[in-house]
């Protein structure tokens, strides 16, 4: 009995010392990614979503619970998709922002990032995309190319064709849904991994020992 209350203690001297000798270990980051849809219909894309103006009074009422929801979360740094000159990545297009924008101007990221920070009192919004003048993000015609080469022209055209009807389904829901719900959608798990299969890594196949359009563009995208 002696020997096993002897050993109990210094474990627990061990423990106490290992315990004072040793800083605490950091809370772990917390990162949430919020995927969203073009709200103001930039064109940009080989498929393009025709949304209802955002600008709108319910639907900016829609836009602040949103953003009062992802306010929970409590977030200390937002990052948009956008450039930055800056060595620390601040984005200067939030430099000067007032609420009055978000009634003239319906960018995704102004209307739920920069309302965001604004709301919470942060001074700074950071712009995390990356561009080069050496790299071509989206080499599709690459992909077309190779396609009409090694007859899968029809392959891939059933994958536009899916992405299409995507989109098409996307413009019916957001005239009834809520922007939360539609966010909702965009953002779950499964949706995303078969918006992925359907597409993207679909890509994957187009492509043999010598080239790989399909994985390049995957890459760079």
């Amino acid at each position: 009995m002696k020997f096993r209350v002897t050993a109990s203690l210094v474990t627990l001297f061990s423990t106490s010392l290992l315990a004072q000798s040793s800083p605490p270990a950091p809370a772990p980051i917390q990162v949430m990614v919020l995927g969203t849809y073009h709200f103001g219909n930039p064109g940009q894309d080989m498929h393009n979503m025709k949304v209802d103006s955002v600008l709108t009074p319910a639907k900016q009422a829609e836009l602040a619970d949103v953003v009062s929801r992802l306010a929970k979360f409590n977030p200390t740094k937002i990052a948009v998709e956008a450039l930055s000159d800056c060595t620390d990545f601040v984005s200067d297009k939030f430099d000067g922002f007032t609420l009055e924008k978000l009634s003239k101007d319906p960018d995704e990221r102004i209307q739920i990032a920069f309302r965001l920070a604004h709301q919470l009192g942060q001074k700074s919004v950071y712009g995390i995309d990356e561009q080069s003048n050496t790299i071509d993000y989206f080499p599709f015609d690459k992909v077309d190319t190779y396609a009409k080469a090694h007859q899968q022209s029809a392959a891939l055209g059933r994958m536009q064709e899916k992405v299409a009807e995507m989109i098409k389904q996307m413009e019916a829901a957001q005239k009834t849904k809520t922007v939360r719900l539609m966010l909702a959608d965009v953002n779950d798990p499964a949706r995303v991994l078969s918006d992925h299969q359907n597409f993207y890594y679909a890509l994957l196949s187009l492509g043999n020992e010598k080239e790989q359009p399909g994985a390049e563009l995957n890459a760079a995208w």
